[in-house]
């Protein structure tokens, strides 16, 4: 059996903020796989298109480890995911058509189940996308400052 955690998030703010992502991949209990990365910033991004990247990258990833033939458990703690990959909630939200289309397309190569769980339950997957955000910040603020001397160069082209 293999399970997978997925999370996403759009942080500091949603929308508009950084989508970060994270996934976690486990052969009855062992871990295979765990990754987190920034999809992306600002205007179109939010918590639920994280969410449904998170899912994305997460099956691309299944294929590549050639799972097909296993059983899968995707669990998330994405009510709206959960719902309308299960196809019990239509998808009203345009921006997230297209990810539907495709982590539908993905599934259908797999014998999946996608389930939600509590938040408390997809604490791993949850700090993978956090920890994401947080090396982006990190690398963000080791960027060096305009110096003094450049600004007083900009100044004269305003």
């Amino acid at each position: 059996m293999i399970g997978v955690w997925i999370d996403g998030a759009c942080v500091p703010i949603n929308p508009g903020g950084t989508g970060c992502i994270g996934y976690v991949i486990k052969d009855n209990g062992i871990k295979i796989v765990e990754n987190s990365k920034i999809i992306g910033k600002g205007k179109g991004m939010t918590n639920n298109v994280a969410e449904y990247n998170a899912l994305i990258f997460a099956l691309r990833r299944l294929s590549q480890l050639e799972l097909e033939n296993e059983h899968i458990i995707v669990k998330s703690d994405s009510n709206l995911l959960v719902n309308q990959m299960n196809r019990k909630w239509k998808v009203k939200a345009f921006n997230l058509m297209p990810l539907v289309r495709e982590a539908r397309t993905l599934a259908a190569n797999f014998r999946i189940r996608i389930e939600w769980i509590p938040r408390e339950e997809n604490k791993e997957a949850d700090g993978l996308a956090n920890s994401a955000y947080a090396k982006s910040s990190e690398e963000m603020s080791k960027t060096e400052p305009i110096s003094e001397k450049t600004s007083e160069n900009l100044d004269s082209y305003l």
